[in-house]
């Protein structure tokens, strides 16, 4: 099963993230980065369409017990 089919698991929690066309490459990354090193997201899945749409899901572990970490701004 690939990851991108697999069901959620109760380790993690996903949420998706839509990066416009003509956003290049490079502030696509830093964007990402940014919801890394500041929401402990990680990269799950990319999907590049023809229309220059990425498609992106984060995940990160559950945490229990602790304030919620913010989700990314959609």
């Amino acid at each position: 099963m690939s990851p991108s089919t697999a069901a959620p698991t109760a380790d993690y929690e996903y949420v998706p993230v839509r990066i416009p066309p003509g956003t290049d490459r490079g502030s696509a990354a830093v964007q990402l980065s940014l919801h890394a090193e500041y929401g402990g997201w990680e990269l799950s899945t990319v999907r590049l369409h023809a229309d220059g749409t990425r498609k992106v899901t984060l995940r990160r572990r559950r945490t229990t017990g602790r304030v919620p970490l913010p989700r990314p701004a959609l």
